[in-house]
């Protein structure tokens, strides 16, 4: 499985949180990032988003279609996240016995907050939540492999806006 984090672009400031709005920057760097994506990114990919306006309108940039789900509100944690994107545990099997290696290629792509993305890009890669910093438009691609009858997570590519011409 894949699971592709991508923070949302700059936005402004402001209250109420969740209907803050990309800045024109912002704009720019999620057309940036939607751009790699589509170069990038496996072609079948599930795309599930926050709620919050500046993540729906870094998705949009994608265009294509995604799903917002409440999992990935600003108050979301790991678990949430994890859950909303189907993740499975170190055992090697999903919370409905689904093996790992059964999977496939299937990819997810999550528009989220932090802290919550570097807090899963942590754990997954750490092996503990710990407090890691995504950079706001920035993708982290993050790949789950089994290995033996372990589970392994492997980083693919870290990509920010600015990285991108």
């Amino acid at each position: 499985m894949d699971l592709l984090l991508w923070r949302h672009a700059e936005a402004e400031d402001g209250f109420p949180d969740q209907e803050r709005r990309l800045t024109p920057r912002g704009e720019k760097e999620a057309r940036q990032m939607a751009a790699w994506l589509k170069a990038h990114a496996p072609k079948q990919l599930h795309i599930i988003v926050s709620p919050a306006v500046r993540c729906q309108q870094t998705a949009g940039a994608l265009g294509l279609p995604f799903a917002t789900s409440a999992q990935l509100s600003t108050d979301a944690d790991v678990t949430d996240l994890l859950a909303a994107a189907g993740w499975t545990g170190n055992t090697g099997q999903d919370a409905a016995g689904k093996r790992a290696s059964d999977e496939g290629r299937r990819a997810v792509l999550v528009v989220g907050h932090q802290p919550t993305l570097g807090r899963v890009a942590a754990l997954l890669l750490g092996g503990r939540e710990s407090e890691w910093s995504v950079k706001k438009g920035a993708v982290w691609w993050l790949s789950r492999r089994v290995r033996q009858g372990e589970a392994q997570t492997v980083l693919r590519a870290v990509v920010a806006p600015e990285h991108i011409s």
